[in-house]
């Protein structure tokens, strides 16, 4: 059904004022936004639309992909309308509301997991997200205080891949590391100290899972002790470190090496 914007006050417009860095309604849907982030979930997923907010133009240039899927609802207006209904100024001409996937169990994890350990940045989420996915580690593990990869700016950080990775949301970390080598991971802490293995010397086999601490303090101590290798990116001696998203994409790409 296609609707032309009328009344920009229209109580069914509200879902797309959610807060811009937040995106996850209290009913599990998510909103996206930027034609790469929506054509993405349209061309690659298989998550349920339940509408799409966009500009004429939007429309008339992917009219081939919106027919492919099943959209409830498309409703039109002017990048100036959707400013207002959004609650603030817009670069880019096409919203989505949707309904976020169920987030997986332990057990449908893939056998190499990224997993954080209290990350705070929406941005360095989407990052990390974005790095997972063009390596080809397709598990995100990270507990709810961390953004959660729908959260909006996280996903267009993402440019939209954290949709096609198998997520899952820890209660405490430590049990979910028992439960991870119960099931047979060999699980490795990205940290900084005295007792860690260069990365260079590091050959994972098997089911893997790679812990990313907090930006400021790391992995905690009780934490690294649960860990079997703890692994350091070698650096100049006068660097203490990278930022958590990029030291991440280093890792996992040599681990996949």
């Amino acid at each position: 059904m296609v609707i032309k914007i009328e009344n920009i006050e229209d109580e069914a417009l509200k879902v797309y004022h959610a807060l811009r860095d937040k995106g996850i309604l209290n009913d599990g849907s998510f909103i996206a936004d930027s034609p790469k982030v929506v054509n993405l979930i349209l061309e690659k997923t298989d998550i349920v639309i339940q509408s799409i907010l966009a500009t004429p133009e939007y429309f008339e240039e992917h009219k081939a992909l919106l027919a492919s899927r099943n959209i409830p609802i498309m409703y039109v207006a002017s990048k100036e309308e959707m400013g207002k209904i959004v609650g603030h100024k817009l670069h880019h001409n096409c919203m989505m509301h949707a309904k976020r996937p169920q987030d997986v169990t332990l057990e449908a994890m893939g056998e190499q997991i990224l997993l954080l350990d209290n990350i705070t940045s929406s941005e360095n989420v989407g990052a990390i997200a974005r790095s997972m996915a063009a390596l080809g580690v397709d598990s995100f593990m990270l507990g709810k205080s961390s953004p959660h990869p729908f959260n909006r700016r996280a996903l267009r950080v993402s440019m939209g891949y954290a949709s096609m990775l198998k997520v899952h949301v820890y209660e405490t970390l430590k049990e979910s590391i028992h439960a991870l080598k119960s099931l047979g991971y060999t699980i490795y802490a990205a940290e900084v100290n005295e007792n860690a293995k260069p990365l260079a010397s590091v050959n994972p086999e098997g089911k893997w899972v790679l812990i990313m601490g907090h930006e400021g303090f790391g992995i905690a101590d009780d934490i690294l002790e649960l860990c079997d290798v703890v692994v350091s990116i070698e650096m100049q001696e006068d660097v203490k470190s990278f930022n958590v998203a990029i030291a991440a994409s280093i890792m996992m790409y040599n681990f996949k090496k």
